[in-house]
């Protein structure tokens, strides 16, 4: 196989196709900035992770991949901070020169078990317009986003490429850097429910209404999970898992 490139290319595409059905049902992950920094959110127990002072993860994929990846990021985040200075620890540093040649080598070596997981990033920063978001792929693809070349930053990640891609243009127009943290968790929640439902099977995206409704469908008795990235904490760890008092409105609406 290895000395026939065009075997080998086929093995790669069915590992693609593989791991792609497998993500399929992860639960979508949002990151959003409003007012007062970033709120990441998704439904279900432990997929958001502090990595490092300034530094979420949020994942979806085989819990023990998403475990291994996420001791790595705090390893490296780690040492850079202590070998250096906590604020030389970098996202673009983690993604491009760490984690992602990882992941693409696990991907590329087809005797090998690739990840399965996703990975989104986000990095608060001193001032809006600092504010970054990675998404990084199981084969080592990083998406990179960065609040001053968007107009409303935010980033998303999902079990498919078409439910991003609908709930990346649903925040597109609905989204406020100046939102409340309040009424960013109802966007949020909301860009979940079109990314877990498919939306209604069609390019059209359902209004805020409907949303609503689908959202009492699909959530049930499941839990909210969420966390924010505060700009102005006086603490050096800026990340903050919600609590239940937090979103008890949330999940009753």
């Amino acid at each position: 196989m290895i000395e026939e490139p065009y075997r080998w290319v086929e093995a790669i595409a069915n590992r693609r196709e593989y791991i792609e059905m497998q993500l399929a049902s992860g639960s979508p992950i949002i990151a959003l900035g409003y007012a007062d920094g970033i709120v990441l959110l998704t439904v279900g127990r432990h997929k958001l992770f502090e990595i490092y002072d300034r530094i979420a993860l949020g994942a979806i994929g085989h819990p023990g991949d998403i475990e291994r990846l996420r001791m790595a990021a705090i390893e490296l985040a780690s040492t850079e901070g202590f070998t250096r200075a906590a604020a030389d620890v970098s996202l673009r540093r983690l993604a491009y020169y760490s984690l992602s040649p990882v992941m693409k080598n696990a991907f590329e070596q087809i005797y090998g078990a690739p990840f399965l997981a996703r990975l989104l990033f986000a990095e608060i920063g001193a001032t809006p317009a600092d504010d970054l978001f990675f998404r990084v792929e199981y084969d080592g693809a990083i998406t990179v986003k960065q609040s001053k070349e968007e107009e409303s930053p935010f980033a998303v990640l999902s079990g498919s490429q078409g439910s991003a891609e609908q709930m990346e243009e649903f925040l597109r127009k609905e989204h406020r850097t100046d939102e409340a943290l309040s009424t960013a968790l109802e966007l949020a929640l909301d860009a979940w429910t079109l990314g877990q439902s498919g939306a209604t099977g069609t390019n059209e995206i359902p209004s805020r209404e409907q949303l609503r409704e689908l959202r009492r469908e699909r959530l049930g008795n499941s839990i909210v999970e969420a966390a924010v990235l505060e700009r102005q904490s006086r603490l050096a760890v800026r990340y903050r898992a919600l609590n239940e008092s937090d979103l008890a409105k949330l999940e009753q609406r």
